[in-house]
């Protein structure tokens, strides 16, 4: 695998600011100073190569890194890039002990660096790309599943009424807004007609399960998106809450759980599905990682109605994913592999729309 197909490769790291995400770095220390607790200068910039999204940067100084999230420039999309969201829900979770970086500070004065921001701390560790976690032996793949699982677990069990974040989301509904909101993106965005696609935005929201429950979810929570400990299987940072909101827990869950299920659209990024034999891998099976979050989670009854939010899942993850290409379409995009998921879209569309047939979709 070249350097140019390897995901760690592509988004690990910094890189020199591109022309287009560049701002005044004088502008920037001038407020560090002024709003970041224990800031001493001088400030140096660099871009992180992933952050396809919301442009990060990494904020360097001789005594102490910091990393900032940015909205990007130019045309975006109504409620897209909600760094002040992001921002909100750190602020809430770090007191309370949850594996987030500190936050310092947001700025919502466009005039600082061209549109709002905020800055945390920057954690050192792990992030893996590859989900079958190859470097590692079975009881380290074990520990390792087991901190990510109880990870989420920890963060569907906090009291968000308490944490402060009411009205950081409605109570209730959550999937179906989420089927209105998605379906509203990959209209906007659309490039390609994808007749499942078609096909999912008139039968997801007929048939949503009852007896949804309410708390924080992540949105986007993949191995990816966490920082581990150098050496130990434990999950120092949850990364990137661009998609957090309050809303259905098993949303969140089956989410992370199609790993399970879905064959990866980058070859370059196995999927847990094409592991054969997952005991001798030291991975837990589907069943024994629904039952270990029902365990930390005190869910009774299991969980029903798994091919519906895998088909919902997928769904979300395709309007997502036709959001980024509509971006490259716009010139927006802050990501140089932005274009490559052009690709990616219609499989998504395809499995969810195999799992809404299991779940008793007509064809």
């Amino acid at each position: 695998m070249t350097d140019s197909e390897n995901p760690e490769a592509i988004f690990s790291g910094t890189k020199e600011v591109t022309e287009a995400h560049r701002f005044d770095e004088v502008k920037l220390a001038q407020w560090m100073e002024a709003n970041v607790e224990g800031y001493v200068g001088p400030l140096e910039v660099r871009q992180f190569k992933g952050g396809q999204s919301n442009p990060t940067y990494q904020l360097i100084t001789p005594k102490k890194k910091y990393v900032m999230r940015r909205k990007p420039p130019g045309k975006l999309l109504p409620s897209a890039h909600a760094v002040d969201r992001e921002y909100r829900v750190l602020s809430a979770l770090y007191p309370l002990g949850f594996p987030v970086a500190r936050p310092y500070a947001l700025c919502e004065d466009e005039s600082v660096v061209g549109t709002m921001f905020y800055v945390m701390d920057m954690v050192e560790g792990r992030i893996l790309w590859d989900a079958t976690l190859p470097d590692y032996e079975p009881s380290e793949r074990s520990a390792i599943f087991d901190a990510k699982i109880s990870t989420l677990a920890q963060l569907h069990n906090v009291d968000w009424k308490a944490a402060g974040l009411e009205g950081f989301g409605k109570d209730g509904d959550y999937v179906a807004r989420q089927i209105h909101r998605w379906t509203k993106q990959y209209v906007a965005s659309e490039t390609t007609k994808i007749p499942e696609m078609d096909k999912l935005m008139e039968w997801l929201p007929k048939n949503i399960p009852p007896g949804e429950r309410t708390s924080i979810v992540h949105g986007d929570y993949r191995i990816d998106n966490m920082i581990l400990h150098p050496t130990e299987p434990k999950v120092l940072a949850v990364l990137d809450w661009e998609l957090s909101t309050l809303g259905d827990p098993l949303a969140d869950f089956t989410y992370h759980l199609m790993s399970w299920e879905m064959p990866s659209s980058d070859p370059q990024r196995p999927s847990i599905s094409g592991v054969k034999d997952l005991e001798a891998w030291g991975i837990p099976t589907k069943e024994q990682y629904v039952a270990r979050y029902c365990e930390l989670t005190g869910r009774k009854g299991g969980m029903p109605e798994l091919d519906y939010y895998f088909s919902y899942n997928a769904f979300r993850l395709a309007g997502i994913i036709q959001g980024i290409v509509g971006r490259v379409r716009d010139g927006t995009a802050s990501n140089a592999a932005a274009a490559q998921n052009e690709g990616r879209v219609a499989p998504l569309a395809k499995f969810a729309y195999n799992c809404a047939l299991r779940a008793g979709m007509e064809a």
